[in-house]
C-alpha cells in the first residue's frame, strides 16, 4: 500500500490484511526462507520484518493470530485535520459507513513584521481556535454516540491541529481510544476521507535489509 522511512533505519511497508499472506510469500521469494521470532520474520540472508498489529487490535503473540486479528472485521473512528479542514467518519471494516467534512479559514503566516506581524498571529490563532471548536462539535456528533462500538480512533493530518480537537473536554472517551500513529494525509475532503480507510487498517510492518 505504501512505504515510508523508519528512524534508524529500514522502511515501514503498510499492507492490507487481506494481502498479508500474499506479501509474506513474496518476502520468503525475495530474501528465501524464514523463521519466525514473535511477530518477526528473519529470512535466510538476514533480511527482517517486524509485524505490528493495526490499530484496533489486541497484542498478538504469533504471526499467524496477528493476521487472523487484522482480518477480522472492526469499527474504527476516523479523524483528519489539517489547518482548517477537519474530515470525520466512521469506518466498518473496509467501508466508510458515516462521514463529515468542513472547511474553516484560517489565515497563513505572514512576512510582516511589528505591531502588523503580531495582529495577524492574534488573528491566526483565534481562527485556529474556532476551527478546532467547529471540529469538536463535529466529532463529538458522528463520533461520541458511537465511542462504546469504537475499536480505536485513527487520526490523520497535523498533529497540532488533531491535538487541539480532542482537547475538548467532552471527547476525552476518544482521546482515550486514539491510536498513537498520524497517517500523512493532504488537506481532508471525503475522497481523502474515504482513502484513508485502508491506512487505518493497514498493518505496519519494519522491513530491514541485509
Amino acid at each position: 500500500m505504501g512505504e515510508r522511512a523508519a528512524a534508524g533505519g529500514g522502511k515501514w511497508v503498510d499492507v492490507a490484511p487481506e494481502r498479508l499472506a500474499r506479501w509474506m510469500e513474496n518476502f520468503g521469494a525475495r530474501h528465501g526462507a524464514y523463521r519466525e521470532s514473535g511477530l518477526t520474520l528473519i529470512a535466510a540472508d538476514g533480511a527482517s520484518a517486524e509485524l505490528s498489529p493495526p490499530p484496533g487490535v489486541r497484542e498478538a503473540e504469533t504471526v499467524a493470530e496477528l493476521v487472523r486479528r487484522a482480518q477480522e472485521p472492526r469499527r474504527l473512528g476516523l479523524l483528519l485535520a489539517r489547518k482548517g479542514a477537519v474530515a470525520v467518519g466512521i469506518a466498518e471494516g473496509a467501508e466508510l459507513v458515516a462521514s463529515k467534512v468542513d472547511t474553516h479559514y484560517v489565515q497563513g503566516r505572514t512576512a510582516a513584521g511589528g505591531w502588523s506581524q503580531q495582529r495577524f498571529a492574534r488573528r491566526r490563532d483565534n481562527q485556529a481556535k474556532a476551527a478546532a471548536a467547529d471540529g469538536a462539535g463535529i466529532v463529538g456528533r458522528i463520533l461520541l454516540p458511537e465511542v462504546r462500538r469504537l475499536a480505536a480512533l485513527v487520526t490523520g493530518g497535523d498533529r497540532s491541529a488533531i491535538d487541539l480537537i480532542l482537547a475538548a473536554p467532552p471527547l476525552a472517551p476518544l482521546s482515550a481510544l486514539r491510536d498513537g500513529r498520524v497517517l500523512d494525509v493532504p488537506e481532508p475532503r471525503h475522497a481523502v476521507l474515504v482513502s484513508a480507510v485502508a491506512g487505518a487498517r493497514a498493518v505496519p510492518i519494519l522491513v530491514k535489509e541485509p
